[in-house]
């Protein structure tokens, strides 16, 4: 492969300007992930001590193998929502190595309002078995919920992405194969008493951890029956006369201990393999990418050198480099892995659509895992357009990520709208996993393309009815509420809110993250002989 011969210029003012923007970008970010991770009530915390339990980082500490990576997945999510205190959606959860085998881990953090299930809780739940299934990734779950916070039951019950998905999902991993295990370290009722009913192994902490379909005050209500929660869904219960659960464990220490000897015994899958290169670091200073990433969606600049600093070695194959510009084709290795980048250098075009649906086969076909790095503000529109077929090429390119069968991974690098989102593998497009650069905007178009839209439409109107177009005034009274919800609607911290991504990333992050997720990628097989895609209008 050709080495990325790189033209960036850092001591130019352009750089520096991008560089600095990046820079207060990624701190804002840090910031909001230490408040995720920090941010607890002293009553809280103190409440989590009086009754012998440990905080869900020190459980995770415990559980994963010392000096190994943790992929933490949606840190962000439900920020600023609710009253602006449910942290990550009251879960912490990612991708770790417990015993030498790679699992998926979710636990409630028991100091956000006793670890209740809000919607945001719920979409994370099952984003994680989503993980889970995709992946077959064992899953481990650390229960400690006070159950569905009842002001909002209606928008945690009753829909396909509710709560009855996640025993669905548990049913569908069973069926699959997938190891679940689960720990009982505190409260675990009503329908999340099914979790641990449905898991492979439970394991039940003596003394903290209760399931039961319906707690003592109910019982009282319902049946005129006194228990407390150690007599109706205690350990002893539940592991002498139940059987619900399997393991007696002391404190939480002790159940940590029992889930890393059940990983320990489980036999190790065999991974997917891909023939591997012996990983080396780009040539080029990955810190450079704060200034190569335009601060600025309308000002331009290579994806190359983006690829330079993520690439083993900054080498890379390109693939019809002379044909559809604006889509940058090619192969190189990460972290010795192989994989098929696609790169936006503008916006796509009906030949770049083509050579992307081409491009997206051959490494299908070649069971090369993809990469998209989106930074797209659509396609290309306009009368020559549409009479050369830019819908039907652009068919082309969106059915072919749809159909591809081999692991997908998305980063958002800049802009990312409309039907540009989905031919770049976007959320819909089920990509293993999906992340954002801190400058990175998701919308159907822009904030100055959407009013814009709506002046046109109001002009075109008043011309319809014989008035004069608007002033600058009215169309700027029409203008400032679209621009304001775009900005706050649309930035990568709102996304990561609402859970259309896997986390936010600091850009120096961006191949070490996406190592570990091609390798958790290969815990699944990638399958043979299903080659296919649906009908292309030729």
């Amino acid at each position: 492969m050709d080495v990325i011969e790189t033209k960036i210029d850092t001591s130019s003012d352009e750089y520096r300007r991008n560089y600095d923007s990046m820079v207060a970008r990624v701190a804002e970010l840090k910031e909001e992930l230490r408040k995720a991770r920090e941010d607890r009530s002293q009553k809280s915390k103190d409440r989590l001590a009086a009754q012998g339990k440990m905080p869900m980082r020190k459980k995770l500490e415990r559980l994963l193998d010392k000096n190994t990576p943790f992929l933490e997945i949606a840190p962000l999510a439900a920020r600023g929502m609710y009253d602006g205190m449910i942290h990550g959606g009251g879960l912490v959860s990612g991708i770790g190595i417990v015993s030498g085998k790679a699992v998926m881990i979710t636990g409630n953090d028991a100091t956000i309002k006793g670890g209740s299930t809000y919607p945001l809780t719920m979409k994370k739940a099952i984003r994680m078995q989503t993980i889970a299934m995709q992946n077959r990734l064992p899953l481990i779950t650390l229960v400690d919920s006070a159950g569905g916070y009842l002001p909002m039951q209606s928008e945690v019950f009753p829909d396909i992405d509710d709560g009855g998905r996640v025993f669905y999902n548990q049913a569908m991993l069973s069926k699959m194969g997938v190891p679940q295990i689960t720990a009982v370290m505190g409260l675990c009722t009503a329908g999340g008493a099914y979790i641990p009913a449905m898991s492979d192994e439970v394991i039940h902490v003596k003394g903290i951890g209760a399931i039961f379909l319906g707690g003592p005050p109910l019982v009282k209500a319902a049946t005129g029956e006194e228990v407390t929660a150690e007599q109706l869904g205690g350990a002893d219960l539940h592991c002498r006369e139940s059987g619900v659960s399997d393991y007696y464990a002391e404190d939480d220490a002790h159940a940590i201990e029992i889930i890393r000897n059940i990983m320990e015994c489980m036999p190790l899958r065999e991974k997917a393999r891909l023939p591997m290169h012996e990983p080396k670091p780009p040539l080029y200073d990955p810190n450079e990418i704060y200034g190569i990433v335009s601060r600025e969606f309308k000002l331009p600049y290579d994806v190359r050198e983006l690829i330079a600093r993520i690439v083993d070695g900054s080498e890379f194959l390109e693939f019809k480099e002379l044909y559809g510009p604006t889509l940058v084709c090619g192969w190189a290795y990460i972290h010795g892995y192989p994989v098929g980048i696609l790169g936006n250098n503008g916006v796509l075009f009906p030949d770049s659509a083509n050579k992307g649906a081409q491009f997206i086969q051959i490494c299908d076909r070649r069971k090369i895992p993809l990469i998209f790095l989106q930074n797209i503000s659509g396609f290309m529109i306009g009368r020559e357009y549409e009479r050369t077929g830019v819908a039907k090429n652009g068919h082309k390119m969106v059915t072919s990520v749809a159909n591809c069968t081999v692991p997908k991974f998305t980063v958002i690098v800049g802009a990312s709208f409309g039907a540009g989102n989905y031919a770049m593998c976007g959320r819909a497009y089920e990509p293993r996993f999906l992340w954002m650069y801190p400058n990175a905007e998701i919308a159907v178009m822009g904030g100055e393309q959407a009013s814009g839209v709506l002046v046109t439409l109001r002009n075109d109107q008043l011309a319809r009815e014989g008035k004069p177009p608007m002033t600058q005034e009215e169309a700027d009274e029409i203008c400032r509420p679209i621009l304001e919800a775009t900005k706050k609607e649309s930035n990568a911290l709102y996304s990561s809110s609402q859970l259309w991504d896997d986390g936010v990333l600091d850009p120096l992050d961006t191949r070490d993250v996406l190592g570990l997720a091609i390798s958790a990628s290969l815990n699944a097989p990638i399958p043979d002989d299903v080659f296919g895609y649906g009908i292309f209008r030729m």
